[in-house]
């Protein structure tokens, strides 16, 4: 668990050891057509801008690696809210990201159907951002199912990070 006031950079460190992993695993050869690391938001505009948020560091990396003269690297993060086209949610089945970001209502739907419980079976690392926000209701329930369903679904146990909001004093 994490607890940081807003914007003291909670999510970019989940995110770290998940990207090093990553990275790692690209550097090697050995970075697969997979989803390993699901981030999961309240709020479909918090998985956008987290979305957004992640391209730069993962850009940064990729030209660091190249400048090393490493190529080729491509971590693709995609967001599954219930805004997502039809066809997008068609193509992370046949191509999956390497990071999703969803929210607690997406994340159920994959659950659900075949081509998303396939798609989340490589699963390594589960975020859950302002878990704060759904702690204390049928959200926090109806999600705590889902992460429990997930980690029937994967072989090895997940790494579970949650982050919560801290208020200032």
């Amino acid at each position: 668990m994490i607890a940081a006031p807003t914007g003291s950079g909670k999510t970019l460190s989940a995110f770290l050891s998940a990207i090093d992993d990553l990275v790692w695993k690209a550097v090697a050869g050995e970075l697969v057509d997979e989803t390993q690391v699901v981030y999961v938001s309240p709020l479909k505009a918090l998985s956008n801008d987290i979305q957004i948020n992640l391209q730069e560091p993962l850009r940064g990396i990729q030209q660091n690696l190249e400048a090393s003269g490493i190529g080729g690297i491509d971590i693709r993060t995609l967001v599954r809210t219930g805004d997502t086209p039809a066809k997008d949610r068609v193509a992370m089945t046949r191509k999956p990201p390497h990071i999703i970001v969803t929210t607690p209502e997406s994340l159920y739907i994959l659950l659900t159907s075949e081509s998303g419980r396939k798609m989340l079976g490589t699963t390594r690392t589960l975020i859950v951002d302002e878990i704060h926000a759904m702690v204390d209701d049928k959200r926090g329930s109806h999600l705590s199912l889902s992460i429990e369903r997930l980690q029937a679904l994967v072989k090895e146990p997940l790494v579970r990070i949650g982050l919560r909001r801290r208020r200032n004093r």
